[in-house]
């Protein structure tokens, strides 16, 4: 496995923590379990904010790069993004030229290295409160389409692709699982995300 010193998490709310503090985040939590396994991680950077699509994360980082420009040596980026794409009733046939956009940015990121980079899958936010009026079953199918073709487009670039929402529908049962604004996940289940990363990166 590589040493991680250099991280950096691309997404939205669920990467930010929406609703939690950023210690509970999954980036965060996924640094903590790094530092305890792998030795320091020197640098996390985080891109995120809650509401983006993935035309507006690409957005971000191109306005990121006009101040700052972003390295392309780090030893881990993940990328979580779609729900808002999903939840805006974008089709998914939209959504995959600007999702593999997003990809092949993580892989530069990443020194062009697909070991480095980690896609996690879209939560399924319909088994939570506030999607009570909504039709539940609809929404995990289109959740389910989304995902299939994040999952179809990672591998085609040799990327390694963390499955949570099987996770995420465990709150219909845990309320735990699920922050007080009725929708964001809790610190505990971005716990299980962070676990589920750090053993994709132990078999690497």
């Amino acid at each position: 496995m590589i040493r991680i010193n250099k991280y950096l998490a691309l997404g939205d709310s669920y990467t930010i923590g929406e609703s939690v503090p950023a210690q509970d985040s999954f980036p965060y939590q996924l640094a903590t379990i790094l530092r305890q396994n792998n030795g320091p991680v020197g640098h996390l950077q985080v891109i995120a904010k809650t509401g983006w699509t993935s035309d507006e994360l690409s957005a971000a980082i191109d306005k990121e790069e006009t101040t700052q420009p972003i390295l392309h040596d780090h030893d881990l980026v993940t990328l979580l993004i779609g729900v808002n794409d999903q939840y805006r009733g974008r089709p998914v046939e939209s959504f995959e030229p600007e999702f593999e956009r997003l990809l092949i940015r993580a892989l530069k990121y990443g020194t062009n290295d697909a070991d480095r980079v980690r896609v996690l899958s879209i939560p399924d936010w319909g088994v939570t409160p506030y999607a009570a009026d909504r039709n539940r079953e609809e929404i995990a199918s289109t959740i389910d389409q989304y995902n299939g073709a994040k999952e179809r487009i990672c591998q085609k670039h040799g990327i390694s692709y963390i499955y949570i929402t099987d996770l995420t529908r465990e709150a219909s049962a845990d309320p735990e699982l699920i922050t007080s604004d009725g929708l964001h996940p809790s610190g505990k289940d971005y716990n299980r995300w962070a676990e589920r990363v750090w053993s994709s990166l132990r078999t690497k």
